[in-house]
């Protein structure tokens, strides 16, 4: 057992108080962890690490107020010292590369197993990597297709995927993708065929698109797409 002193202090962040809360159970019984911290959201997240300066922070991406890609560039600037290790339950692309490049150390799925959770946060805190088997056969096959690049310019490929920081609302370039093509008038079963990947990972892109534009339905949606010049040739 390792002494309290080389004890390896985690704080957890995910908006879903029993995934939080089993998630603290689980990283509480690992030997030499403790969870010194639970945020409900990106921005307690912040304020956490910077107070509580913990070694390792278990972010989920998904998560309101501030996302975990922005919490994670964050986190990185004003707490170097504490290392992001990425959790989520949809593995795309539009997850793994910004948070890979807002400096997240390790991407882990949250269907992983204790032994690999504690192999992902003894990883990161020894200042190597750890991605998820899924995660990496996503990024190796994204680099095969060319995917796994920069993000690209409005002038290059529409404004559907402008670089993150150029989209209003917090909106991701996938998000901006989906709602495109909802603007298209595009059914779910239709932006799955385009986008190839599942039908809940297109109902989640476009919860969170409602959810960032305040749209409560559709037709909202097409309107702020219109306004904000993301429908198609805008």
């Amino acid at each position: 057992m390792a002494r309290p002193s080389e004890r390896i202090r985690v704080l957890i962040a995910d908006d879903q108080q029993v995934v939080r809360g089993g998630l603290v159970l689980l990283i509480g019984m690992l030997d030499g962890v403790e969870v010194v911290g639970a945020a409900r959201d990106g921005a307690e997240a912040v304020e956490l690490t910077e107070r509580l300066r913990p070694d390792v922070v278990l972010m989920d991406l998904n998560m309101p107020v501030l996302d975990g890609v922005a919490a994670t560039a964050v986190v990185r600037k004003k707490a170097p010292g504490s290392s992001v290790l990425a959790l989520t339950t949809y593995v795309d692309d539009d997850s793994v590369f910004p948070a890979l490049r807002a400096g997240a150390r390790g991407y882990l799925t949250k269907d992983a197993d204790d032994d690999a959770a504690e192999t992902a946060i003894r990883h990161v805190h020894g200042g190597r990597t750890w991605l998820d088997p899924v995660v990496q056969a996503r990024l190796v096959a994204a680099l095969q297709s060319g995917r796994a690049r920069p993000a690209a310019t409005p002038a290059a490929h529409g404004s559907a995927l402008r670089a993150a920081d150029t989209l209003p609302d917090g909106l991701t370039p996938r998000e901006a993708e989906v709602l495109t093509l909802i603007a298209k008038g595009l059914s779910n079963a239709e932006i799955c065929a385009r986008l190839v990947v599942s039908q809940a990972t297109v109902k989640t892109h476009i919860n969170r698109v409602f959810a960032k534009t305040g749209a409560t339905d559709r037709g909202q949606a097409v309107g702020y797409a219109y306004r904000n010049n993301l429908a198609d040739g805008g």
